[in-house]
């Protein structure tokens, strides 16, 4: 952080100037306020700003419903239960009130407030915004109940309250000195709107102006966070006329380059002075999907605290005091005694498997290695690609060595291919009995994600590239001396020392390949490192195995963190 932004830091540190917008937030883990990797990395980014201390202000929908409560009958079939929570249990109601114009109706907002606390004692005030008021139709009280429920009419309704009432919102809290507007992904896209209304009124004009855009765009920042073409939210122009039901959309039209639809992303990405993708490799395909737009990459992290196991704070807080204002200090695990670590590991490891056994049923075996895999059942990510070949898979636990695997994730209410995933994985439990236990967790939330990422031996990840745009779970895990087991994609390009701090399957793809042929050579490959290297490693060569997982510590626990995410943002897109 450059010392001239820090004092004017200190100078305003009652005052947000930042305002940081994300669809969905984790804050607690009893707080249902997200569905996966996207509200767990909005959550770790406000943690991080909280330790430093940033005049950070968040802005999200209070999901009242929360995403769905997962359950899983004896086949796998999946089905979906509301989740039920005392927002009072959690949350402090403020008295101001804002609004927006929904279809020519006003639906009136409240704002809960939630508090993040730092380590150094930081807070940064997450606003939780709630149309379930007495005032508003029926229709309208429901628009801050379900993440990511309903149709494309209620999920623009819902993108209406979030950019454009939550800028309404901080200006009835009194927010007026806020000088970045970062919108985590697009859902947060009419925020500039918003803005450019204001703009346009301070400035005189009866419709917006390119003077208008440019002044609104020297003040939003973008993170988009996929790159496949169905994760943009598009909607046609009469759904757009319909829901504003403004005037000057037409006019808009001209200024901010859209016909028949209008892209989000696209929206986001004419209204930034700065836009980044979430990994180095996710920035490039960016490029190429927008390329008349000049796309910056900060890779994703994660927040230290939060992911990092007890047995392993205890052992961090003896041997490198301070690694929780100082993550960078982690890169001195090397000098930590191997046998403290794998203690450290194996009590993690302990904890994981006695909660699989109470579960599942499935009676795993502490002493036998074993491979977590855990991520929302996309097709995209393959987390059947090990099952191509159940006689290999038998050849090498009966051969090498037993391994044994977890998996848990939730496929989204209308993904009846990600469904179906999750019933294949099933069948080849049953296939592999005897040979290889599997255990499938069900309802994969927070307190799941911290138990799986400390408790594994291996980190699984096999997405088809190049679609996994950064992923954060094996961050959780290196925290944690796990090392990860994965497809070249995403951040793990990044962090990939090949025998070092883990392993990559196959090669590092030169095209874009969505051919049946890819994911064959990948499964090929993965069994090859596992019956060649990952498993004879942990059977025969211990003492080499946990130098991996200091590695994995010192090389990616240190840097591929949310600390350095966040001092990444500050210098690249908050001060400039």
């Amino acid at each position: 952080m450059s010392q001239q932004f820090k004092i004017e830091l200190d100078s305003v540190r009652d005052e947000a100037r930042i305002a940081y917008f994300s669809m969905e937030i984790a804050l607690h883990p009893a707080m249902p306020t997200y569905s996966g990797g996207l509200g767990i990395l909005a959550g770790d980014m406000i943690r991080a700003a909280a330790d430093r201390e940033l005049p950070m202000v968040a802005v999200t929908l209070l999901h009242r419903k929360g995403y769905f409560y997962q359950r899983l009958d004896s086949g796998g079939m999946q089905t979906e239960d509301s989740v039920e929570w005392v927002v009072e249990d959690f949350l402090q109601e403020f008295p101001q009130r804002a609004a927006v114009s929904i279809e020519n109706r006003t639906v009136h907002l409240r704002a809960w407030r939630y508090e993040v606390r730092g380590c150094t004692g930081g807070i940064v005030p997450v606003y939780l915004l709630d149309s379930d008021l007495a005032e508003n139709a029926e229709w309208d009280r429901s628009l801050t109940h379900w993440l990511y429920g309903g149709d494309q009419h209620y999920r623009l309704c819902q993108e209406v309250v979030l950019g454009m009432g939550g800028v309404s919102m901080l200006r009835a809290l009194g927010h007026h000195g806020i000088e970045r507007f970062h919108m985590n992904e697009g859902h947060a896209s009419l925020l500039p709107i918003a803005l450019l209304d204001e703009q346009a009124e301070r400035a005189g004009h009866d419709r917006v102006t390119q003077e208008d855009v440019e002044v609104v765009r020297r003040h939003c920042v973008f993170t988009t966070h996929t790159p496949v073409p169905a994760g943009h939210d598009r909607f046609p122009s009469e759904l757009i006329n319909q829901v504003l039901g403004r005037v000057e959309t037409e006019a808009m039209k001209e200024v901010l380059l859209w016909d028949d639809y209008l892209n989000m992303t696209y929206l986001a990405l004419n209204l930034s002075h700065y836009v980044n993708g979430v990994a180095k490799k996710h920035a490039e395909v960016l490029r190429q999907m927008f390329a008349q737009y000049r796309i910056d990459s900060i890779t994703n992290g994660v927040h230290a605290t939060t992911w990092t196991s007890p047995p392993f704070q205890a052992l961090f807080d003896q041997h490198v005091p301070g690694w929780r204002e100082d993550n960078f200090t982690l890169r001195y695990v090397l000098g930590i005694p191997p046998q403290e670590v794998w203690q450290a590991h194996d009590q993690a490891k302990r904890q994981l498997i006695d909660h699989v056994n109470r579960v599942t049923n499935v009676g795993m075996d502490a002493q036998d290695l074993t491979i977590g895999f855990a991520r929302r059942d996309a097709t995209y990510k393959r987390g059947d690609l090990i099952f191509r070949d159940i006689e290999r898979l038998k050849a090498i636990s009966a051969g090498v060595g037993r391994f044994q695997i977890i998996y848990a994730g939730k496929a989204h209410p209308q993904d009846q291919q990600g469904k179906e995933l999750i019933q294949r994985i099933y069948q080849a439990r049953d296939a592999l009995r005897g040979y290889v236990k599997i255990a499938y967790l069900p309802n994969y939330d927070w307190p799941l994600a911290q138990l799986m990422t400390a408790g594994v031996d291996i980190w699984l990840n096999t997405p088809q590239p190049p679609l996994e745009a950064s992923g954060t779970s094996g961050m959780k895990a290196a925290l944690n001396g796990v090392p990860s087991l994965s497809i070249l994609d995403g951040w793990w390009i990044e962090g990939c020392i090949e025998g070092v701090t883990g392993w990559a399957i196959g090669e590092l793809p030169t095209s874009v390949s969505f051919e049946e042929e890819r994911s064959a050579r990948d499964a090929a490959a993965l069994y090859d490192k596992l019956e060649q290297v990952v498993v004879p490693l942990f059977y025969h060569d211990r003492e080499r195995f946990i130098d991996v997982m200091r590695h994995t510590i010192a090389l990616n626990g240190s840097f591929f963190n949310t600390q350095r995410m966040v001092l990444q943002y500050v210098t690249k897109a908050y001060i400039h």
